[in-house]
């Protein structure tokens, strides 16, 4: 019984599909100018209509498998709208700087970091990345402004003497000297 309802039921839809494609194909070309577009339209709205061809066959199917076709077309359109475009030409701006160098002054910042204890490293990060002040630091590590600012000497003064952060023209960098590296 069961097997003999759905085979009647592929019949139906076959059917359908036979008298009634060639128009959902027009119709899908219409809407989206492209042939090949409109094929996979149509086939996505039919499989779709398959599916549910026993809820569609007591309605009007020809409307209903109409309405599947054009909100697959405007499905379509939408994710279209979401996707990137090909173009002649690149619409990217070259960088600016020599990314080789940035990259290699950012791995120079995190091993100069790696030389301070936790919590020299985290003020200093707050301090100059986070760009907080020494009494808003102090409120989010939960210690003294008075701690925040030895905490931040001490760390700038170990900063400043190693190698690796000397200037560019070869000499050490001098104590008051303020180091700067973006990230």
């Amino acid at each position: 019984m069961k097997r003999e309802r759905r085979q009647r039921q592929d019949d139906e839809f076959s059917a359908f599909v036979a008298g009634y494609g060639h128009r959902l194909l027009r119709l899908a070309e219409l809407l989206t100018g492209d042939p090949d577009r409109a094929k996979d339209i149509v086939q996505s709205a039919l499989e779709r209509a398959y599916l549910n061809w026993h809820r569609i066959t007591s309605d009007d199917p020809s409307a209903y498998v109409r309405r599947i076709v054009v909100n697959q077309h405007r499905d379509w359109w939408r994710r279209l709208r979401n996707h990137e475009l090909p173009t002649e030409q690149t619409p990217d701006q070259p960088f600016p700087e020599d990314l080789a160098e940035r990259l290699a002054e950012r791995a120079l910042l995190h091993q100069a970091l790696g030389t301070l204890t936790r919590r020299e490293r985290t003020v200093v990060v707050l301090r100059y990345y986070g760009d907080l002040a020494e009494a808003d630091i102090a409120a989010e590590l939960g210690i003294a402004p008075g701690t925040v600012k030895s905490t931040l000497h001490r760390a700038m003064a170990k900063l400043r003497a190693l190698p690796q952060l000397a200037d560019r023209s070869g000499g050490t960098t001098d104590p008051t000297t303020r180091i700067e590296v973006t990230v």
